[in-house]
């Protein structure tokens, strides 16, 4: 009894020191316990690694166009350099080992305890056992037929200890090939930390916000005046996609306030599209990315669709069933007004290709507060009306004449709604109707559907940054608009 027992204590220490050196020195040595997203623009959208001193970043501002307006020009790496970095590889290969050898850990400690508690459970057998032999060897005439046919039972019953302790020998030559594998991977993420610690990331990400602030320079000054910043451009450029979460069911809707003059750090979620009335409040981007420090709301409508929107502390929605739109004020916890918006179709009489009760989108831009839906007069075709924030009364109107069916989302960014072709893989930007000269044109600007099903999309204009709910997945979009900055002479 004492071998398999010392076998069982060597396993089990080994293992806990071996659970205990990976819970804390692996998260620092690949950066897992760092911050990866905090509240506020530049350090959210700067996520890409900058690759090397000589390729960069560079700001020139001209007042030399040919028109006489302001350009400024920025000249930046490409963002997919970092993965040809052969660190990245390594990195990821060694991320991929930790996770086998944790799995290969978990297994072990299930089976250890298991068998462990069975060779508890027999001890008191083992031991009886042994005691009645030693009897019936001292005192060979006191063993009967019946006593030696119940013997050779109980000494069956102890049998399948044979097998355990089999495992258990098993286990022992397999914690010596982990504990191999664990030098080798503090070995290789040692000689990784090294490599990266020549890079000083935090000295890059504040060239990076320089950057930045050279370019809001480039943009309000000009040689010979100043220059007139509308903050506006043409979608030209989707990155790549930034998975911030993943959590809830497949349809849902994910936001900060829209406002640009908001100060306001919080995120919104609201899972699913039917009948729900649960809004979780997070106190910033950090925390919903852990999800924790949340509140609940519960509203007093419920909603229909995903195409909510916050915007100057208050969350629009469209009401369950009804063509209604509902503001509720985030800080009152209160209904503070509901109006009918015209002839819009709803409960899935006029929604996206995705269906869902997306017949009503509620979004904003730079400008305000929009919605985009479409009527039966309108013959199904995409409609997007400029809404009074604060009375929800339409000031103005535009029919697109685009099908609102065959169209996977849609998003506004400077008065131009921006329509995909598809919610699904290999979907891109192919429309967009800009309400300040009412004209369209067929584009093509791709983007990465990772996770194949967009259920919501939309721009915070104060991030300027794409939100999307994608099949659970909560991800954000950077996106490269074409400015034309004017000068006082051209207004």
């Amino acid at each position: 009894m004492s071998v398999p027992i010392l076998k069982i204590g060597m396993v089990l220490s080994t293992m806990a020191m071996v659970t205990n050196w990976m819970s804390q020195t692996l998260p620092s040595l690949v950066g897992l316990n760092q911050t990866l997203a905090r509240p506020g623009t530049s350090e959210r959208i700067i996520s890409a690694v900058y690759p090397g001193q000589e390729e960069g970043w560079q700001v020139f501002g001209s007042v030399s166009d040919v028109e006489g307006k302001c350009v400024c020009t920025l000249l930046a790496p490409p963002q997919n350099l970092c993965k040809k970095d052969p660190r990245h590889k390594r990195l990821r290969q060694l991320t991929e080992h930790v996770q086998n050898v944790s799995q290969y850990l978990e297994v072990l400690d299930l089976r250890t305890s298991r068998d462990l508690q069975y060779i508890r459970d027999s001890e008191k057998q083992l031991i009886s056992v042994e005691i009645r032999v030693r009897s019936a060897h001292s005192i060979l005439h006191s063993i009967t037929t019946e006593g030696l046919q119940e013997l050779k039972q109980s000494v069956l019953k102890c049998l399948p200890l044979l097998a355990v302790l089999s495992q258990f020998r098993a286990d022992v030559a397999q914690l010596e090939h982990l504990q191999q594998e664990v030098e080798r991977l503090r070995s290789g993420l040692s000689l990784l930390q090294e490599q990266m610690e020549a890079y000083d990331y935090y000295q890059l990400q504040h060239r990076a916000l320089l950057l930045e602030d050279r370019l809001q320079t480039c943009v309000n000054t000009v040689g010979g005046g100043v220059c007139v910043c509308v903050g506006c451009g043409k979608l030209t450029g989707i990155s790549h996609p930034v998975t911030i979460r993943s959590f809830g069911s497949r349809f849902g809707s994910w936001m900060m306030d829209s406002m640009i003059l908001s100060s306001d750090n919080r995120v919104w979620s609201m899972d699913g599209y039917y009948r729900g009335r649960r809004v979780l409040e997070y106190s910033s981007l950090s925390d919903f990315t852990k999800g924790q420090n949340f509140v609940v709301h519960q509203l007093p409508h419920p909603w229909a669709g995903t195409g909510h929107v916050v915007y100057n502390g208050s969350l629009y929605y469209n009401k369950h069933q009804t063509n209604i739109i509902v503001q509720y004020n985030l800080h009152s916890r209160t209904v503070t007004l509901q109006r009918n918006l015209g002839q819009a179709g709803y409960n899935n009489t006029f929604p996206y290709s995705w269906g869902g009760s997306s017949d009503i989108d509620l979004m904003a831009d730079e400008s305000g507060l929009w919605a985009v839906y479409t009527t039966i007069p309108n013959g199904g075709n995409l409609v997007v009306s400029r809404l009074d924030p604060t009375t929800l009364e339409v000031l103005k109107s535009w029919d697109t004449g685009f099908p609102k069916r065959s169209a996977g989302e849609a998003f506004l960014i400077c008065g131009t709604l921006y329509v995909t072709n598809s919610h699904l893989a290999g979907a891109k930007v192919h429309f967009a109707y800009n309400t300040n000269t009412s004209e369209y044109e067929y584009t093509d600007v791709p983007f990465h559907n990772l996770y194949s099903h967009i259920s919501m999309l939309d721009y915070n204009p104060r991030e300027r940054v794409l939100y999307t709910w994608n099949n659970g997945h909560q991800v954000l979009y950077n996106v490269t608009l074409f400015h034309i900055i004017k000068s006082f002479a051209d207004t």
